[in-house]
C-alpha cells in the first residue's frame, strides 16, 4: 500500500467528519465506525494510525475549534478596549460559541481519563496562560486592573476555570458550580481584577444550566 504523502490532509478529513457527527449525533452516539463510514474509503486502520481512541479525536476536535476561532486573538489587537475589557470580551466570545460549548459539555465526562486530564491542563497552561498574562499586563499598564500577581493569576485562572469547576473532577451540582464561579469572580475582584461582570455571570450560569444532570451529579 502506498505511503500517505499528506497525512495532515487525512487528519483534517477525520476531524471534519468527527466534528460534524459529534455536533449532529452527540459524542456518545458516534462510533469510530460511524466516522469511518463518512470518510470516502478510508479504513478504520487509517483512523487509528492517527488517533488512538475516540477520546483523542474529541480532544483534537476541541483544540482545532479553539485555534480556528480563537477569542483571544480576536480581541488582543483591538484599540477600543482596555486590558480588562479585552479579557471580558474574550470570555464572552468563548461562552457565546454554541458549537464549542456544546462539545465542551459533551467532553466533560472524558476528563475522568487521567491522561486526557493532564493533557488538558498542560494545553491550558501552554496556550491560555500567555494570553491571560499579556492582557493582565496590559490592564496593569492602562489602569483597568491592579495586581502584583500577573504571572500567578495567568497560571491560576485557566486551572480554576477548566479544572476546579469540572464536576467530573470536583463533584458538585449546578447550584454548587454557580456558587463556585461567584466565589471566583469575587476572589479576582479582591485581587484587583474585576473580571466577572453581570453579562459574564449570565453566560456562565446559562452554560451550567445546559449541563445534563448526570454530568453535574454530586454522586460522581
Amino acid at each position: 500500500m502506498a505511503r500517505n504523502k499528506y497525512p495532515e490532509v487525512t487528519v483534517e478529513k477525520i476531524l471534519d467528519v468527527a466534528q460534524r457527527l459529534f455536533l449532529e449525533k452527540g459524542y456518545d452516539n458516534t462510533t469510530i465506525q460511524d466516522i469511518v463510514d463518512h470518510l470516502d474509503g478510508l479504513t478504520k486502520g487509517a483512523v487509528y494510525h492517527h488517533f488512538k481512541s475516540k477520546e483523542e479525536i474529541m480532544d483534537a476536535v476541541g483544540d482545532r475549534m479553539f485555534t480556528a476561532d480563537n477569542p483571544f486573538e480576536k480581541v488582543r489587537k483591538r484599540t477600543d478596549l482596555n486590558g480588562l475589557q479585552k479579557l471580558q470580551e474574550a470570555i464572552r466570545l468563548n461562552q457565546s460559541d454554541e458549537a464549542r460549548t456544546d462539545l465542551v459539555i459533551q467532553s466533560i465526562p472524558l476528563t475522568r481519563n487521567p491522561r486526557l486530564l493532564v493533557e488538558m491542563i498542560e494545553s491550558n497552561l501552554r496556550i491560555l496562560t500567555p494570553y491571560y498574562q499579556e492582557l493582565l499586563e496590559e490592564g496593569n499598564a492602562d489602569g483597568s486592573v491592579h495586581t502584583e500577581y500577573v504571572r500567578e493569576l495567568a497560571e491560576l485562572m485557566p486551572l480554576l476555570t477548566s479544572l476546579w469547576l469540572l464536576p467530573s473532577v470536583f463533584p458538585t451540582d449546578k447550584e454548587g458550580m454557580k456558587h463556585k464561579f461567584r466565589f471566583l469572580g469575587e476572589m479576582l475582584e479582591k485581587m484587583g481584577v474585576p473580571l466577572v461582570d453581570d453579562a459574564i455571570y449570565a453566560l456562565v450560569e446559562d452554560f451550567f444550566e445546559k449541563l445534563p444532570e448526570e454530568t453535574s451529579d454530586t454522586s460522581l
